[in-house]
């Protein structure tokens, strides 16, 4: 099914209660975040999306009550000049979590069929070539175990003008506004060609896109931990680990029979 941007622009705010949603939400993740620990399994959480969308907010949120020791968030920039030297996706390969770990993406690999497409960044023939490249690289994760999620946070021009705005008249948020969100800003109509061939070439069976609607951030940040959530209970057991023998005689002896 074809992806339509406009069809996620309805701004429809959150029925029910915030709060206990997302506190629910929060320990459910919590939850997946051991079993991938204690069954071995990993994860990737792609998350793209215009500037001011509400990405960052999504993750912080995403990661509250995650242990720092099993999971990494990835904020991807401009490659530096050893990363130029190499294939796009060997800066990505080297930040792959490994076992019982999830890695979250503030941007990913879609760089290079996004930003750096419309920027002339990489030729037409680069960025062309990576639609099979980045499918290939995607199955080769999920053929090997991992699970991955990608999720899209979409506003319209005005929404993002609100917030832009916003960000500036805050003098402890300004620093978020950079020459670049205006630039991105001014070539909007190509970011939107791109984005459609970007969904058309790389929405598959194995790794299919969430189009988040952020324009009422609540209601975003609910649809998109509940994503994350559902994608990742289908891919890890939730059942607790049993008891250790080991742990369990050294639990007796130090607490007493009853513990």
């Amino acid at each position: 099914m074809t992806i339509n941007l406009s069809d996620y622009e309805s701004g429809a705010k959150f029925r029910g209660d915030y709060s206990s949603t997302l506190d629910t939400l929060q320990e459910r993740l919590a939850r997946i975040l051991v079993a991938h620990v204690v069954h071995n399994k990993r994860s990737v959480v792609v998350v793209e999306g215009w500037d001011a969308a509400g990405k960052g907010g999504a993750i912080k949120r995403l990661t509250a009550e995650w242990d720092p020791r099993s999971y990494s968030v990835w904020p991807i920039g401009a490659p530096t000049e050893e990363e130029k030297g190499r294939h796009f996706l060997w800066r990505f390969w080297r930040r792959l979590p490994g076992q019982g770990e999830i890695a979250v993406f503030d941007r990913s690999w879609y760089g290079r069929v996004l930003v750096e497409r419309v920027e002339g960044l990489a030729s037409e023939r680069e960025w062309r070539r990576a639609y099979d490249e980045i499918n290939e690289f995607e199955s080769q994760q999920v053929e090997d175990g991992t699970a991955l999620v990608k999720l899209f946070f979409h506003v319209t021009q005005e929404t993002q003008d609100e917030r832009l705005r916003a960000r500036l008249d805050h003098p402890w948020k300004r620093w978020k506004v950079n020459a670049d969100d205006f630039r991105n800003r001014a070539r909007r109509g190509d970011y939107l060609k791109a984005l459609a061939d970007m969904f058309a070439h790389t929405d598959t069976r194995w790794a299919p896109w969430t189009v988040i609607d952020g324009h009422n951030k609540k209601a975003a940040r609910i649809a998109a931990l509940t994503a994350v959530a559902e994608a990742l209970e289908k891919h890890v057991p939730m059942k607790p680990p049993q008891p250790s023998p080991e742990i369990g005689a050294l639990a007796r002896q130090a607490f007493g029979k009853d513990g």
